[in-house]
C-alpha cells in the first residue's frame, strides 16, 4: 500500500528478482513519461522503491501523483 504525507507518497515493491524488478520499471517509466510526471525512484536486485511529489507543487502530493499511483499498481497482480 502506498504511504501518504504531505510531502510525498511512498511505496516499495519486490520482486523474484532483478529481471521482474527492471521489467516494472519499465513499465514505470513508459507510464510516467506518458504522464510528463516522473518518480524519484531507486532499485536494488529485486526491491523498487518509488517516491511520487510533484514538483512544480512544491513537491507535495497532488492528484497527478494519486493517478500514476493507481496505474502503477495495476503493473502488481493482486494489488
Amino acid at each position: 500500500m502506498w504511504q501518504e504525507t504531505e510531502r510525498h507518497l511512498y511505496r516499495a515493491f519486490t520482486f523474484p528478482d532483478f529481471r521482474e524488478a527492471f521489467a516494472f520499471m519499465t513499465k514505470v517509466a513508459l507510464a510516467a513519461e506518458k504522464m510528463d510526471h516522473h518518480p524519484t525512484w531507486t532499485n536494488t536486485w529485486n526491491k523498487v522503491e518509488i517516491w511520487l511529489s510533484t514538483h512544480s507543487a512544491g513537491n507535495k502530493v497532488t492528484e497527478k501523483d494519486r493517478a500514476l499511483a493507481r496505474i502503477i499498481d495495476q503493473f502488481i497482480p493482486n494489488s
